[in-house]
């Protein structure tokens, strides 16, 4: 996966991307409790990883800081930020107003790392003019001209799994060029849109081979 910061271009694997997202979670619970400085043997405490691992991950970013001073949290959670991109502001929508898209809805999170959604969108007519979060339902057919008007890219995928893939269609023929896929299915899209799926269910298969059944 391809990250730009200001001054450096570089590969960031998946498995170096989530351990990141978790540095820049403590650094922000640092900074709430007013730290000023921090050391990759604290982080990696918390985290129960070796040491030297953070700091072979830190040294992917851009003005990291000095590790035998210890780090500024605020420069460490810049160089994240910077480095991943959470400064450069996204827009998307949410396709798909059921239960999992409302929730998606209310994350304020989002915010946090440069992601804004706009709107959701869905078929059901007792959902469509609805207000979530100070976000409009609109009905489904009104999202090409939305998509093309506001010149949004990113599509987040919450509808139930039998009409997936025609909803995928319809976004690619909309002109969105990433669908953030929350739904079991394999999309079949055009080559020039990017899907990144966010399987809960193998998410959570994998989370019980490898602790669950330590426990029997």
């Amino acid at each position: 996966m391809l990250r730009q910061g200001k001054e450096m271009k570089t590969e960031i694997s998946e498995k170096v991307l989530g351990r990141l997202t978790l540095y820049h979670s403590i650094l922000t619970e640092y900074l709430d409790n007013g730290a000023e400085t921090i050391s990759s043997p604290q982080i990696a405490a918390r985290l129960n990883i070796d040491d030297s691992q953070v700091r072979k991950d830190f040294k992917l970013l851009n003005n990291a800081g000095r590790c035998r001073v210890g780090y500024s949290v605020t420069g460490l959670k810049d160089s994240i930020e910077e480095t991943l991109g959470f400064k450069k502001k996204k827009e998307a929508v949410i396709v798909g107003a059921g239960h999992l898209g409302l929730a998606l809805a209310k994350y304020s999170g989002f915010n946090d790392y440069g992601l804004s959604i706009l709107a959701l969108f869905d078929n059901d007519p007792q959902k469509v003019d609805m207000t979530v979060n100070n976000k409009q339902i609109f009905h489904i057919s009104r999202l090409p001209n939305l998509i093309h008007r506001l010149g949004i890219e990113m599509a987040i995928l919450t509808v139930p799994p039998f009409c997936a893939q025609k909803t995928a269609e319809f976004l690619a023929q909309s002109e969105i060029k990433y669908i953030w896929n929350f739904t079991p299915a394999v999309l079949k899209v055009p080559a020039d849109v990017k899907v990144w799926n966010e399987n809960i269910i193998a998410s959570f298969l994998q989370f019980a081979g490898q602790h669950l059944q330590k426990d029997d």
